[in-house]
């Protein structure tokens, strides 16, 4: 018994004095139960080495300049400035902007360096033109052209007329003068059919860019339309609506007297007012319209008159031209009609 007790109380002594064992114990059952893997060291990663030049202290600088235009781009533009034409220039320039925008700086300033060179151009040529009027004499500088058609017939009807016309004009400074004279003649077996004159002077006086003052003398004579003199005084201000290059419009309004000779009534002196519009435009290098046209308005008689003209030119200084007019009266002399048209043909010398 004394054995017995000695072996019960010597076994939990020896799990407490020998803890290794113990562990020994627990490991061979955990070993028996987990299998662990085989560890394996692992390699170290391969050391980066850069074959770099050698480079010297300090580091050398290179200075670049700014990046320059396409050449062929730029021979555009310069080929586009070399005109006149500032509106294709303008084309030219946007169109280059969009495709080459980072250079748009350049382009711009190009385009700049055109117009700056285009205003020093019109400048001096404004100015010599100015030195020129100013040293020029009462009958120089002046500017015109002659008109002259007519027609003959047999036969049945005998015919013939001939029309014919001059218009003078000269720019000044400030003033314009403009100087007019027509005569159509017709025959009928004999018979005049057609005879009216007429003549007109015309001064301007420009206040600024589109507003002006005129003044208008016109004499008149037309037996078939039963008056012998009429004279037409008249004075008011003018507006140029357009003013370019190929196209030009005005319009003029004031007050007016005449004085009418009949063939069959007493003469006759009246207040109207004066409207009057004159219209050109130069479709190309050989076509030009025209379109002028005038209304007297008075308590007695109202004469409305219609000129529309297109010429064409056929040598430097030879145009031809065709023009139909038109005049209407609201109250005409006893026995003569209301309107009268008349058609033209003649060939046009400018000087």
């Amino acid at each position: 018994m004394r054995f017995l007790s000695g072996i019960a109380f010597g076994l939990p002594l020896l799990a407490v004095c020998s803890p290794a064992f113990a562990a020994q114990q627990r490991s061979d059952v955990a070993e028996e139960e987990i299998p662990m893997p085989e560890y394996v060291e692992a390699m170290p990663p391969p050391t980066l080495v850069l074959d770099l030049p050698v480079y010297e202290y300090p580091v050398p600088y290179f200075e670049i300049g700014q990046p320059q235009l396409p050449r062929a781009v730029r021979a555009m533009l310069d080929e586009a400035m070399q005109s006149e034409a500032s509106d294709e220039v303008a084309a030219v320039v946007k169109f280059a902007s969009k495709t080459q925008p980072y250079y748009r700086k350049e382009i711009k300033a190009m385009h700049r360096a055109y117009l700056d060179r285009r205003a020093a151009e019109a400048a001096a040529r404004t100015a010599a033109q100015e030195r020129e009027i100013r040293e020029a004499g009462l009958l120089e500088l002046w500017k015109g052209q002659i008109e002259l058609g007519g027609f003959r017939s047999t036969g049945n009807t005998s015919n013939f007329g001939f029309t014919g016309g001059f218009k003078v004009t000269r720019e000044g400074i400030d003033w314009q003068h403009t100087i007019m004279a027509n005569v159509d003649y017709q025959e009928t077996d004999s018979n005049v059919t057609r005879e009216q004159y007429s003549a007109s002077y015309q001064p301007r006086y420009t206040l600024n860019d589109g507003l002006f003052t005129y003044g208008r003398a016109q004499y008149e004579k037309d037996l078939i339309q039963g008056y012998r003199n009429r004279y037409s005084l008249s004075g008011g201000l003018g507006y140029r609506l357009i003013k370019k290059r190929d196209m030009t419009l005005s319009l003029e309004f004031g007050p007016a007297l005449r004085q009418t000779d009949y063939i069959d009534q007493l003469s006759q002196t009246t207040w109207s007012s004066l409207t009057s519009l004159d219209f050109d435009w130069k479709l190309n290098g050989s076509l030009k319209l025209s379109q002028d046209a005038s209304a007297y308005v008075g308590s007695d008689n109202n004469t409305f008159t219609s000129l529309s003209a297109l010429e064409v030119a056929m040598a430097k200084d030879l145009k031809l031209k065709l023009s139909y007019s038109i005049e209407h009266e609201t109250s005409p002399p006893v026995g003569t009609l209301q309107t009268d048209t008349v058609s033209r043909f003649a060939l046009v010398y400018g000087f």
